[in-house]
C-alpha cells in the first residue's frame, strides 16, 4: 500500500469527479461529492485496517486435537485445512436447543454459498455448529445449499475455546494459519455487546454479510429490520 503521505487528499480526488446525472441540483452534487470524499477516506481506512490485520504477530498455537463430524465422517481441525495454509471458520448459531438455525447466521451464510468456489481458490472454509451433523445436513438441504462445508462440534471443545467459554449458542469468526506444520490462531473477530455502539448490533467492520452493505446504500438504511428464514409470498 502506498504510504498515506503520498496519497492525493480525498477532497481533491472527489473534486475531479465528472459524473453527473439528469436533473440533479447543485446542492445534490455538492453533497454527493462531499460524501465521495468520505467514501475515499473509508476505502483508505479499510485498507489500513487490512494491513494491520495482515501484520499481526503470530497468534496462539493450537495444541489440542479438535474433532468434528462432517458430512463424510469424522475430521480434525488439521484436516479442515486440506491443501491450504489458511482456514476460515464461521461458527453459526444452531445449537441443540434451537428448533431452527439463527436467521442472521443463515443470511450471512446464504451470501457466501455461491462464493465458495471463489473462496476456496485462496483459503479453506468451514461452517461449524453445535448440533449433530444430521440436523445440520437437514437444515442445509432445506436452504438448497450444496457448496458450504458444514461440520458439527459434537463435544464442544472447539466452541468452548474459540467461541464461548460457557458453550453459549453464539456466532464467531476465526481464521487459523498453518506454517511449517504449526497451526495458530491468526485472527478472530472480537466484537461483542460490551463494545457495540448505542443503537447498533455488535457487528464488526467491514460487515461480512453483503446484505447490510447493500442496505447501507439505500434511503431506508438497515433500520430495525432483521432477516427471517422464510417470507410469505405477496
Amino acid at each position: 500500500m502506498t504510504q498515506s503521505s503520498t496519497l492525493v487528499p480525498a477532497t481533491e480526488l472527489a473534486a475531479r469527479n465528472v459524473i453527473h446525472f439528469p436533473n440533479e441540483t447543485t446542492a445534490y452534487r455538492q453533497a454527493r461529492n462531499a460524501l465521495l470524499a468520505e467514501e475515499i477516506e473509508l476505502r483508505r481506512h479499510i485498507e489500513r485496517v487490512a494491513v494491520m490485520r495482515r501484520e499481526l504477530p503470530p497468534g496462539g498455537e493450537v495444541t489440542k486435537t479438535y474433532r468434528f463430524t462432517g458430512e463424510n465422517g469424522p475430521v480434525t481441525l488439521a484436516d479442515l485445512f486440506g491443501n491450504k495454509d489458511t482456514l476460515v471458520i464461521y461458527s453459526y448459531m444452531f445449537g441443540p436447543q434451537r428448533e431452527k438455525p439463527c436467521p442472521m447466521c443463515t443470511s450471512l451464510m446464504a451470501g457466501w454459498e455461491g462464493k465458495v468456489p471463489d473462496i476456496e481458490q485462496r483459503v479453506a472454509l468451514a461452517m461449524i455448529a453445535r448440533s449433530p451433523i444430521e440436523r445440520l445436513k437437514t437444515a442445509k438441504a432445506e436452504r438448497g445449499w450444496t457448496q458450504l462445508p458444514i461440520y458439527a462440534d459434537t463435544d464442544g471443545d472447539f466452541t468452548r475455546d474459540y467461541v464461548s467459554p460457557r458453550d453459549e449458542d453464539m456466532p464467531a469468526y476465526n481464521v487459523f494459519s498453518r506454517r511449517d506444520g504449526t497451526i495458530r490462531l491468526f485472527y478472530s473477530s472480537e466484537f461483542s455487546f460490551d463494545i457495540s455502539d448505542p443503537g447498533q448490533d455488535p457487528r464488526g467492520a467491514p460487515d461480512p454479510d453483503p446484505l447490510w452493505t447493500l442496505l447501507d446504500t439505500t434511503p431506508e438504511g438497515r433500520g430495525d429490520w432483521y432477516p427471517e428464514l422464510s417470507y410469505e409470498k405477496s
